[in-house]
Formats: C-alpha cells, structure tokens, sequence
C-alpha cells in the first residue's frame, strides 16, 4: 500500500483556480445587477460587500457564477447552504491533478469524465464548476428532497448543464454509496463536503466564531451566514463519523471508482482517517492540501487499484 499523509501547505488558491485575484465588484455588478446594492467602500477604501450577510453571500455568488461559469440563473431555498465558490473551484481543480497523474500528466476534459458528488445539495456548485471548466458529467445525490429539486431547477434553467448533470435522491439516510452506485457504474471520483459538526450547538458555535473574524465583532445571534441545513452542517459524530462510514462503504464499491474523495476540515481529525483507510487496506491514499485565506483544509483521495489498474482505467 502506497501512503502520502502530507503535501506542504499552501496559503493560495489553486493556479488555474478564477478567483486567485481580488474580487472586481465593478464587473460582477455588470453580470448580475443584484450585487450593487451590497456592494460599498470597506474601511480602506476598497469595494466590498459584508461578509456577515447572507443575502450579500448569494448575490456575490450570483454573480461570480454567471461571470465565469456562464451560470444565469442560479438560485436557492431560503436557509439553504451558500457554499463560497472559490474554494470549491480549488477542490474541483485539484482533483483534476489528480486524474492528470494516471493520463500521463495530462489533465482529461469531456464528458467521459464522470463524477460522483455526495451531497450536491441545493446549490449544485461542484458539479456546475466541473462542467463549465472541464467539460465533465456529474451525478449528484443528497437525502433531501429540496435540495434535489432546487438543484434539478438549476440544471433545467441552464441549458449547458442539461444531460451533463443527474440528481438521484438518497432515500435511505443510513447509506452513502449504496442505493446511489449500481453495480454496472463507472466513476472516475468522487467528492463530498462532509458535515463536519456534531450538533446544532456545535454549529451555531462556530458560525458566531466566523462571523466574529468577519465583523471583529462577538455575535450572541445564532444566524447561519452561509444559510445551511441540519444534513449540510452537522450529523451524529461529525466529520470523522461520516468519513468513516464512507470509507467503509466504499470498500463495496472498490472496482467502480478510480478514485474516492473528500474534503477534510479538520486537521485533528485526519489520524483518525488514516487509520481507517489502512484497516480496510486501501491500495494507495493521499492527502491534499487547499487554503483560502486563513482557511486551512485538505483532500483525501483513495483507490483500491493498483497502478497498472489505474492506468488502464479509461482504456476499460
């Protein structure tokens, strides 16, 4: 078994990622009009908007998906998880490092490509973000229905996504891969953005601390600026639980995935996941790196196949 538990740390955004220079406020105005009422002078003088506010959030996400992702009409339920979209372009562009080591360092773009997006959500940003980059076909799931009906209305209201993007619901909660996989299927990867809270509590928490770095204010409200759902933030054990049971699960599924992917929030949490992944005796696991800002996170992608079976993928 093949391990690489760490790959230095980096303080910036993937290079091939849009968003590695400030925001230009002045041209997402122009591509999506509900931005300018949020958008006013910081305290340097510079043009910005307030982190702390939700309806702020969407329409700067509006606007950054219809200005490089040709996304125009995008939207979401009230309450429902706003993801920020640079660093789930970082996400998107280091897993296609990833399939570029087995296709001879070359990335691989077209719909053949085809991912797995555990909990797509109501918002659909990864696989948005994989096809309008790099041309690949997604299928996405999630336990909710209004996340699978509000991402369906997003793929329906954009043509480009039609026939490039599936939603299957998860009608079992209890499962991750199965019910979702059929035994025919072939997935170059999969992602998740696993809920990483244990509780409500837990993640009212952490949300007041976030906004306190945005605002250098103490918060005593419990509002979600980045919206979200009970499913999107927290679960029973948190991260390292559903990491976890994913890993185990994926064992099932070991011949109809390349690679298995999921994001890790934290860096506390990763001996856990390690340990898991050498006692189901994964062929080769790998670890990494992403930052925005000050945010610190990582990857963990693993494989049950060999090199030789890697390499061969595609030619099956």
């Amino acid at each position: 078994m093949s391990n690489t538990k760490k790959i230095q740390e980096k303080k910036t955004l993937h290079p091939r990622n849009y968003h590695n220079n400030r925001y230009d406020f002045v041209a997402l105005i122009k591509s999506e009009n509900s931005l300018n009422e949020f958008v006013k002078p910081n305290k340097y003088g510079d043009l910005s908007i307030d982190f702390a506010n939700p309806d702020a959030v969407i329409a700067l996400n509006k606007a950054l998906l219809s200005h490089f992702y040709s996304v125009k009409n995008w939207s979401i339920p009230q309450g429902y998880l706003c993801p920020p979209i640079p660093g789930r372009a970082d996400y998107i562009h280091h897993i296609a490092d990833l399939l570029a080591k087995t296709n001879g360092n070359k990335i691989p773009k077209g719909k053949h490509i085809k991912g797995l997006d555990i909990g797509i959500g109501a918002n659909g940003i990864y696989p948005i973000i994989g096809v309008s980059v790099y041309d690949w076909s997604f299928t996405g799931s999630d336990i909710d229905k209004t996340s699978i009906e509000s991402a369906q209305n997003i793929i329906n209201s954009n043509e480009y996504l039609k026939g490039n993007i599936t939603v299957k619901l998860q009608e079992n909660s209890k499962n991750i891969f199965k019910g979702i996989i059929n035994s025919t299927d072939k997935f170059h990867f999969t992602l998740c953005n696993p809920p990483f809270h244990k509780s409500l509590e837990d993640t009212l928490a952490g949300n007041n601390r976030k906004v306190q770095n945005l605002t250098k204010e103490v918060s005593s409200k419990n509002n979600l600026n980045f919206g979200g759902k009970n499913n999107e933030l927290w679960c029973e054990g948190g991260e390292v639980a559903f990491i976890k049971k994913m890993i185990k699960e994926s064992f099932e599924f070991s011949k109809n995935c390349l690679w298995f992917t999921t994001l890790v929030s934290r860096k506390e949490n990763l001996d856990f996941i390690y340990d898991a992944l050498e006692d189901i005796e994964v062929m080769e696991y790998k670890t990494i790196d992403m930052a925005h800002g000050q945010k610190i996170s990582r990857v963990i992608a693993w494989t049950f196949l060999s090199k030789e079976e890697q390499k061969a993928w595609d030619k099956k």
